[in-house]
This record gives structure tokens, sequence and C-alpha cells, in this order.
């Protein structure tokens, strides 16, 4: 089934979605610094590299399904969450102008918790009901990837729809009981990191897994006010697009605590403290270690990985709905006319989709 991608990142939404049987055949990225690591880790992809705000739509394939993450810096808890009175948060409109002009059966959206925050209430009922009055059925949920198979806390919001002509409304997967911890995805990596060059400019010619090179550098007086470091059977903390706050080793101890809003790395053992490598932090994201990431300075890589969706919740979330899709289309008491049938919809590129 051909879906198409907005703001695709390093490719973990679309990682998930083929993992689930869907077929990424165009995407869209404006940032440079990611193009060679998407483009070589999905070679049958087309790859539009203009912003969404210069392509038509009408230069846009038709398709059953639309995903994407539009920008979150604006939304984030972390900035200035100016929302959508940011030029970023407006993308979001953006990702509307294309769902209502191609009409796909569904749509996936992702971002920051942070929308949540009262100060953007009125802007989040205004991007529920565009989507709404763009002929969707909607739901929404802020969801944590910890409960989905991803060893970290990670908590961001989706919007997924239905067309309303196919009468599905999403039901967002159950969580699962059994969780996935630092130790169960990094442990083998511990003794094999390396640092990177000087400046960060990468050193992998000499690593011994891709990537498997960490961000060296000075802490700030605000990365060092509370504690960094997860224990092996702890989820990491959330992963984030700058290096500099990579979450620590958890070979490392726990910080000590001075005083409010000031903490050290534990006297004697500073020498344990460092990032976490760029592998250990897409291991984190669920990222396979087939996927390849392409950059000159790590400071592009670290921002590629914590963008992302991680690859194992878009998956739960892309199964749910190839599940209600073929629910749907497997109905053989279904009128050869009906508007159920895929088709009618003239969105494929043979008019079929191999569900």
């Amino acid at each position: 089934m051909n879906i198409i991608s907005l703001f695709a990142g390093a490719g973990g939404l679309d990682l998930g979605f083929e993992k689930a049987g869907f077929k990424t055949i165009w995407a869209n990225e404006y940032d440079k610094e990611i193009w060679e690591t998407f483009e070589k880790n999905f070679q049958k992809t087309t790859l539009d590299r203009r912003s969404i705000v210069n392509i038509p739509s009408n230069e846009i394939p038709q398709t059953l399904g639309l995903i994407g993450g539009p920008p979150c810096q604006s939304w984030s808890e972390a900035g200035k969450s100016r929302g959508i009175d940011d030029h970023r948060g407006q993308l979001f409109f953006e990702f509307v102008r294309v769902l209502r002009d191609k009409k796909p059966l569904f749509f996936l959206a992702e971002n920051v918790s942070g929308m949540l925050a009262p100060r953007h209430e009125e802007a989040l009922e205004n991007i529920k009901n565009h989507f709404i009055d763009s002929g969707y059925n909607l739901s929404f949920k802020l969801l944590n990837a910890h409960d989905y198979n991803v060893p970290q806390d990670r908590k961001r919001i989706f919007f997924i729809g239905f067309r309303k002509d196919l009468n599905i409304t999403f039901e967002f997967p159950k969580e699962f009981s059994n969780k996935r911890f630092l130790k169960d995805v990094i442990f083998d990596l511990k003794d094999s990191a390396i640092s990177a060059k000087e400046k960060n400019y990468t050193n992998g010619d000499n690593c011994i897994i891709d990537n498997h090179e960490y961000m060296i550098g000075g802490f700030s007086s605000m990365y060092m006010s509370r504690n960094r470091v997860r224990s092996w059977d702890e989820p990491s903390f959330t992963i984030q697009a700058g290096g500099r706050h990579a979450p620590l080793h958890p070979h490392a101890p726990k910080m000590q605590f001075v005083e409010q809003n000031k903490r050290i790395f534990v006297p004697s053992k500073e020498h344990l403290y460092r990032r976490l490598s760029i592998r250990e932090c897409a291991r984190i994201q669920t990222f396979p270690d087939t996927h390849k990431f392409y950059y000159k300075n790590l400071t592009a890589r670290y921002k590629m990985v914590g963008n992302a969706v991680p690859p194992n919740l878009g998956y739960y979330l892309a199964k749910k709905i190839y599940e209600n899709l073929n629910k749907i289309y497997s109905d053989e008491s279904l009128p050869s006319n009906s508007i159920y049938h895929i088709n009618d919809m003239n969105v494929a590129l043979n008019q079929t989709a191999q569900i």
C-alpha cells in the first residue's frame, strides 16, 4: 500500500510503516544535512528536497496514506513555545493543505507533548478542527514510546484520522505490559564506542559498528542541574535532537546532588561519564543497525535521530491502521462500485492496493 511522507527526517516513521506493509513512494525533507541519510536508506523512494511551502499539491503523487511530523521546535517545552505563531508551527497547515488536496484514506501526524500546554489550547483545537473539517474522523492521544517496545521515556502526541466515508474511528493499540530497558538494547556496545575528533567531526572510519561514536566537549550549567544518568534496568531519558543534551551512558553512577539545580559527577569516577554514542541513541530509538547515518559533524546526526519517531512505535500504529483498512477491503459483501473499494479511489499508481 503506497503512502507519502512529509517532514520525513531520517525515516523513523517510514521504517515503522514499511515493516507493517506500507511503501513510501514519495517523501519530502528540506534539511540538507538529512538528504544523504534518507536517500541511501530508502533507495526506492523519491525524495523531494524542496520546502513543502514551495511544492504545489499537483506535483505530489496520489496516495492511500499521508504520514509525517511537522517541525516541533516551536511547540517544545524546552524552547520558546511560540507554537502556531512561529512559522515552523504554521507548517502544520501545509500538512493539512496536502491532506485536503490529495484526500488519502488515512493520515498520521506526530508532534511534541508541549503542544498540550494550556497556552496552546486554542491553537490545538484549531488544528483538530482543521483535520475534522478536511473530512476525517480524528483520533488524538498522548503516547509514551516506552509503552510500545521502545526503551526510553518519550511522550509525543499523535493525530490519526480515516476519511469519513470509510466509517472508521481509529483506536490506539493497547500498551505493552512487558517493557524494554537500556540493558536490552545497548549493553553489547558498552566497550566499543569511540570519541569524535576535534570540534566533533566524525571519527567514523574507526568505528567497529557504524556511527558508534560520541560527542565530546563540556556540559552546561543547565545540563548539570539534574541527573542525566539512567541505570541499565531503566528506560533511557528522551533522546533529544541536540547532541550536547544527549543522556549519559548507564555505566556511570547517578550524578551526585549538591544543591537545588546543581549536580556533579561522582568524584574519582569522572572518567566513566560520557554521552551516549550515535549508534546507542539510534538503538534506543529502535533504528536497526542496518540504518546508517551520514554526516560530517556529529551534531547533525544527533539531530536526525532525536527528531525521529521511534520505528517500533510507528510500526504498532501502522499495523493497527493496516488492520483497519484490510478489514474493509476484504469485505466481499461490498458492491464493486462502493466508495470503499480502492479501484474507485484513483490513488494508487495502478488503481489497486496490495493489501
